[in-house]
């Protein structure tokens, strides 16, 4: 029973694993897009303020 429970918490964590993968840049949404808009923003200013 100890193997079953331990491949399948295996399994989890590799599907698990792929999917966080498979998520890159070219699928952000809109709301992730003016986020990184906004961090761009402050960082420009740090910058200007330094």
């Amino acid at each position: 029973m100890k193997k079953s429970m331990l491949a399948l918490l295996f399994a989890i964590g590799a599907a698990g694993t792929g999917t966080l993968a498979a998520c890159g840049d070219a699928n952000d949404g809109p709301v992730e897009e003016a986020g990184e808009e906004v961090d761009e923003a402050v960082d420009e200013v740090e910058d200007e303020v330094d």
